[in-house]
Parts: C-alpha cells; sequence; structure tokens
C-alpha cells in the first residue's frame, strides 16, 4: 500500500516526481503530494488521483532539485488534504512513508508533551516530528533518521529532507519495499522500480534495518547495526511498454488478454528442457524436495486460492500432504512446526507484508524447506527463500489481478509434476501427456478469450444484480471463489462462492429469481453432480449461468445460460476457466461504471497489515 518516490539532482525533479506517482498510483490513490527543495520546504498535495496533483504543481510553479513525493493509500486518518503526505515537522522536515507504526499513539503523546503541534490523524506525522527532534540534537539527517528508527515499532518505507541539509535525501527501511536507484550525476529512491524507469534502470533493493544517504554524487548505505553496507546491482528488465495501455481502455483488460503472452513465457525454460526438473527451482531443490514429507502453502486474497488449487494437484498427483493458509491467519496462531515441511510462499508482488512476516514465522519455528513462486525477481519474498519459482508475467498494474494468478496456477503445476516425477509417481509417458498439455495452453487460454462478446452479453443481465453465488467442485471450487473475488472487488456486487455440494446446507436460502448463480461445469468427475446441484438452483427459481466446455453436455433452456469453453484441457482446467470468470467481472464493471483498475478501498500491493 502507498508509493514513494525521491529524487537528488541536478535538475528539476518535479516532473520525476510526478511521472514516478503516475506510475506507482496502482498502490493508492487516497490523495498523493509532493515537497521540493529550493531555499524552504515547498509543498503540494491532493486529494484524489495523481492527475489533481499534476495540475496543482503547475499552477504553483513549483521547481526543486531535491524532492520525496507521495501516493497514499488510507489508513490512519481520513482522505483529507491535511492527511496526505507529505508530513511537515516545524517547516524544517519533510517526510513520505509507507506502512503502519504501532507505537504511533505512544509516540504522539511523547512528542506532544515536548511542544510539538500535530495537524494530521496520520501516524506518519510521528516520524516527522521524531525526526525533527533528533536533528535538533545532531545536526544530521542521516544520523537523526537513525535515531528515530530505534523509537519505532512497525513496518515503514521512509524518505526525509530537510531545510538544513538542502542537497541530499535520507532513505530508511524495515518491512516495507523501498529501493534506490543510480543515475548519471543524480540518485532515487521508489517503491518500485516502475516509478524511476524513466530515468535508470540500475538499482539496489534495500535490506531490512537500512539506511542511505543519497546524494547527487552517490548514496552512502549502512545496515541495521550501522555498519557500511555494500548491496547488489540489479539493471531492472522491467519495460517502460508493459506499463502502458497500449490500445486498451484498462490495465486489466490489457493484462486479461496478456495471458496467452505471460503463460508460454512462464513455461519457456520447462518446454526448452523438455522434462520436469528440480533445477527449475533453485540449485538447491532436489535436495529440498528430498527432504519434504509435506507441503504447507501460505498466502493472500488471489493466490491464496492458486494455494487452494494446487492442494488438490499435490495430494492427488504427488501423493504428498498439502495444507494451505492465509498467511495474516497463520502466524498468529499456535501452530506444530514440521521442519520436513516445504513451505510454499506465494506472491505477485513479493512484498505482501502478511506473507513475508508468515514467512519470517514458519522460519522462525525451524522450518526451513523454503520456496517463493513470485513475479518479482529481486522483492522480499524470493531473497528471504531458499528456492524461487519466477512466474514471468510481467508488470501488473490492475488492482485485480489477472495474468499473475495464472501463472502462479502454471508455477505450482511445474512444482506438482515435478514433486511427482522426484517421487517416482508420474511415468515417462505422464510427463510427455502433461507437457504436451502445457504447450497447448496458450492456445486454448487465446480460444477462452475470444468468448468475450458472449460473455460481454451475460454481463448485462448480471450488472443490474445486487448478489451473486459461483459454484464449482473439486479443483474448481477455488476459480469460483476466485470469480466472486473478481466480480465484488471490481464492480461491487457482492458475489460468494460455495462447493456446490453445499447449496443444500444454506445457501441455497437465498435463491431466487434475484440471484444469478455462476457455475464452474467443465467436463470432470464431479459433472453429474454439478449437473444435480443445478437442479437444486432451477427447482427454486434461480438464473444459471454455466461455463462448460465443449465435452459437456449441457442444453440451454428458459433460466439455464451457457458458454462452452474449447474442449476439456484435462487437470489444466483451473487455468482455462480463470479466464471466462475474469472477463465476466471486467464487463460487468464496466456497466456499472466502476473504476476498474483503481477500485475504491484497494490497493495493489499490500504492505500493511
Amino acid at each position: 500500500m502507498c508509493g514513494i518516490v525521491g529524487a537528488v539532482a541536478a535538475r528539476n525533479v518535479v516532473t520525476i516526481l510526478i511521472e514516478g506517482l503516475s506510475r506507482l498510483e496502482y498502490r493508492g490513490y487516497d490523495s498523493a503530494g509532493i515537497a521540493v527543495m529550493n531555499g524552504d520546504i515547498h509543498r503540494v498535495r491532493a486529494v484524489g488521483r495523481v492527475a489533481g496533483l499534476q495540475q496543482k504543481a503547475s499552477d504553483t510553479q513549483l521547481n526543486g532539485q531535491v524532492g520525496i513525493g507521495h501516493t497514499r493509500w488510507a489508513t490512519h486518518g481520513g482522505v483529507t488534504e491535511s492527511n496526505a503526505h507529505p508530513h511537515v515537522s516545524c517547516g524544517e522536515i519533510a517526510v513520505v512513508h509507507n506502512g503502519i507504526i504501532e507505537n504511533h499513539e505512544e509516540q504522539r503523546s511523547r512528542l506532544k508533551d515536548l511542544g510539538y503541534v500535530f495537524e494530521s490523524q496520520t501516524d506518519t506525522e510521528v516520524i516527522a516530528h521524531l525526526i525533527h527532534y533528533y536533528f535538533q540534537q545532531e545536526q544530521n539527517l542521516f544520523a537523526a533518521t537513525r535515531r528515530a528508527m530505534t523509537e519505532l515499532i512497525g513496518a515503514y518505507a521512509i524518505a526525509a529532507i530537510s531545510v538544513k541539509a538542502p542537497d541530499l535525501m535520507v532513505c530508511a527501511r524495515q518491512g516495507c519495499p523501498l529501493l534506490l536507484g543510480l543515475g548519471e550525476g543524480e540518485n532515487f529512491a521508489a517503491s518500485d522500480v516502475s516509478a524511476i524507469i524513466s530515468a535508470t534502470r540500475r538499482v539496489i533493493y534495500m535490506e531490512d534495518g537500512d539506511v542511505a544517504e543519497i546524494r547527487q554524487d552517490g548514496i552512502t548505505l549502512v545496515d541495521g547495526q550501522g555498519q557500511p553496507a555494500t548491496r547488489k546491482i540489479h539493471v531492472s528488465d522491467v519495460s517502460l511498454a508493459s506499463m502502458e495501455l497500449g490500445p486498451y481502455t484498462h490495465f486489466m483488460q490489457k493484462e486479461v488478454h496478456e495471458q496467452p503472452r505471460a503463460l508460454t513465457d512462464t513455461m519457456e525454460a520447462l518446454i526448452d528442457d523438455g522434462h520436469f526438473s528440480p533445477a527449475l527451482f533453485g540449485e538447491e531443490a532436489e535436495q529440498v524436495f528430498a527432504e519434504a514429507d509435506s507441503v504447507l502453502i501460505l498466502a493472500a486474497g488471489t493466490s491464496y486460492y492458486a494455494g487452494l488449487t494446487a492442494k488438490y494437484w499435490l495430494e492427488s498427483i504427488a501423493r504428498i500432504p498439502t495444507t494451505v493458509e492465509i498467511a495474516s491467519e497463520y502466524r498468529y496462531r499456535e501452530s506444530v512446526p514440521n521442519p520436513k515441511q516445504l513451505i510454499i510462499t506465494i506472491s505477485q508482488s513479493g512484498e505482501t507484508l502478511d506473507t513475508m512476516e508468515a514467512l519470517k514465522h514458519a522460519k522462525s519455528l525451524g522450518q526451513m524447506l523454503t520456496l517463493a513462486i513470485c513475479n518479482v525477481p529481486e522483492s522480499a519474498i524470493p531473497r528471504a527463500s531458499r528456492l524461487v519459482f519466477l512466474t514471468r508475467a510481467g508488470a501488473e498494474i490492475g488492482v485485480a489481478s489477472t495474468k499473475a494468478f495464472t501463472t502462479q496456477l502454471l508455477g505450482l503445476f511445474t512444482l506438482t509434476a515435478t514433486l511427482a516425477k522426484q517421487r517416482g509417481l508420474m511415468s515417462a509417458e505422464q510427463e510427455h501427456e502433461y507437457l504436451e498439455a502445457l504447450r497447448h495452453l496458450p492456445v486454448s487460454v487465446q480460444h477462452a478469450l475470444n468468448l468475450e462478446p458472449q460473455i460481454r452479453e451475460w454481463a448485462k443481465m448480471l450488472a443490474s444484480k445486487h448478489h451473486a453465488l459461483f459454484l464449482g467442485r473439486g479443483v474448481h471450487y477455488p476459480i469460483a471463489l476466485e470469480g466472486a473475488l473478481k466480480l465484488k472487488e471490481i464492480s461491487y456486487i457482492h458475489a460468494e462462492a460455495y462447493p456446490a455440494g453445499e447449496l443444500k446446507h444454506g445457501p441455497l436460502a437465498l435463491v431466487d429469481e434475484d440471484m444469478p448463480v455462476v457455475v464452474i461445469a467443465p467436463n470432470d468427475a464431479l459433472l453429474e453432480k454439478v449437473k444435480s446441484n443445478m437442479q437444486e438452483v432451477r427447482a427454486r427459481g434461480g438464473e444459471l449461468f454455466v461455463f462448460a466446455d465443449l465435452d459437456s453436455h449441457f442444453t440451454e433452456s428458459e433460466g439455464v445460460h451457457v458458454i462452452r469453453t474449447p474442449r476439456h484441457v484435462g487437470v489444466l482446467s483451473p487455468i482455462l476457466h480463470s479466464i471466462p470468470v475474469q472477463l465476466l467481472a471486467y464487463h460487468a464493471a464496466l456497466l456499472k461504471g466502476t473504476d476498474v483498475d483503481k477500485p475504491r478501498n484497494l490497493a495493489k500491493s499490500v504492505t500493511v497489515e
């Protein structure tokens, strides 16, 4: 949540900050602001989108060579200009902050006693005043920030500037993502490389506890113990084109249609190699997989549903006991650790705080067999894991995850087949069949995308409704969950998902002519059971919207609408059936007139609890 960008240059940095914030807006869009040094701190803030901030900055002819910017997802305090970042202490220190300071109330009380006046409801203003307090003693922004960090409890990324140190910026990280960009005679800081990609591709990823001083001519970095630290310089391969809409109306639309390419890129190494190999997951994978006697998947949101799907695959194909837990629940309960359990974390950004903290908790319990499935190679979760599988989905800007989800499923299936092979449970013939199915998957997905005109007609019937039920059975139940999530998060239609067999145990009471029921019903072993559940809906006057496939024998009739995806793709069917539910949600949202890419109250990268 929230996005930070900062710059120290020999040119006016306002354009850099505004452009960076526009690329970070997916992280939060309640308000935005920038502050630059030009004799004094000059600050512009605006409620709403970055476009409004850009206009205000232009109107005031804002100019400066050192500056910080922020786009906010509201946590502490409402969506008001006074709560927008940057926050300024005594006209001398300006701070932007991502994360949550857990002891902010205690610090606020202490700082009030010291004479500081608070103008906002945010926890961030505590940081500004605290740095100012220590600056009075140290007369050094770097030292003052380091001392302030020792007083803060929580997760944060911070960038600060000072009137009394007008040629530099200081950054600190603890638990929230922050990177440094290395330019030619100019340097940067940002939450995400996308914010500074037009200025530099050379980046350093800060570690927890790091504090950095950024000047035009270089960067000084120390670790949590105050010792000089050398961090590896990475050259980002993120392309500007991946962050532009091109011919599409929304990023979600673009990313839905990019799925054939994303799946192809993700499986490239597997297909080129021609067999399932532990090497796809890292040098230690064969040893780690041999030690593992069970699997624990930790994830949140859409990634959690990918994990639920994988549980069916892992247990039925690889015959390995698998548990899937919501990361934020796992880390706060008493669990029974098993050092032989493979801990799998799934995250699009690799910075999801709940998932990162769950991974730390598992490791603290002695569970050191860890695997990250992630879309961002140098993010925190992969760096904290022994093994990594990269989903090469490319930049995903839309808040509602689409191509990240299907590539996560692909990674999890690859893991399943690899474990099955290593455990002696997969014949050469079966391996060949799986590889052939994967080779044909992008084409099948494209065929599913071609169903968009039919799905658009369904959306017209759903958009006027206030509620919807999604049903699935077996490995397709998590896809029903994902479909319900997509519909409610971008169209604001309340939607719930159930295993179809659960209808008669309660949800059937909701079914009437105003409750559309969306069914995931491919031709698998549970198809006849699903058909029986559908009859329960029709008997109560419910209207059915059935996603089947060419091998399923469904007949359209009054109150029963059927769309058939391409031929049944066997074990990979959950990936294929993810596409229609994404398109259904997208077109329902279009008809509702909601902000598809930036749904209310949500943000893309969840880096706070």
